[in-house]
């Protein structure tokens, strides 16, 4: 941006770093989470109100973290617990410079059953990245890689 000097703001935002490597093909062992992107340097959380396909809200700190020199027009997500899909989530900008996803957010949406209720805890690394981690009506983490069904556990003694 003109008048800025072309210098970062010193955030983290990694726009000097050697280009990533795409995403792993396959959980490492040693870390079943993916959390290895890097240190984590904002949390927030999301409690999804009304519904959860449509445009969301992001909190104004961190907006204004990741928005530095400038506003990104994109944020990538990955569900926590695997490395293997991200959604390239468009994100928009009201006239009070408030940030909301948008276009890309109602596939991430769909593909992880999200609904009214639901809690979603965003951590961002670096570069864009998000990773999410999806708390469901019972207050217990979801994961989407299995099909839990409603059977019950109860024991006969």
């Amino acid at each position: 941006m003109a008048g800025r000097g072309g210098g970062r703001r010193g955030r983290g935002r990694g726009r000097g770093r050697a280009a990533r490597s795409p995403s792993p093909a396959t959980p490492s062992a040693s870390s079943p989470e993916m959390d290895v992107e890097g240190p984590v340097l904002f949390e927030f959380v999301l409690v999804l109100k009304g519904d959860p396909r449509g445009i969301q809200r992001l909190p104004d700190p961190f907006a204004v973290y990741v928005a530095g020199d400038d506003r990104p027009g994109t944020l990538h997500l990955r569900e926590a617990s695997s490395g293997f899909y991200r959604w390239i989530v468009d994100v928009i900008y009201d006239g009070r410079g408030k940030m909301y996803l948008h276009i890309g957010w109602e596939k991430f949406a769909r593909h992880h059953r999200l609904e009214a209720g639901f809690i979603l805890l965003f951590t961002y690394y670096d570069d864009r990245d998000l990773s999410v981690k999806v708390f469901d009506e019972t207050r217990c983490r979801r994961d989407n890689h299995d099909n839990h069904g409603d059977s019950t556990d109860e024991e006969d003694d």
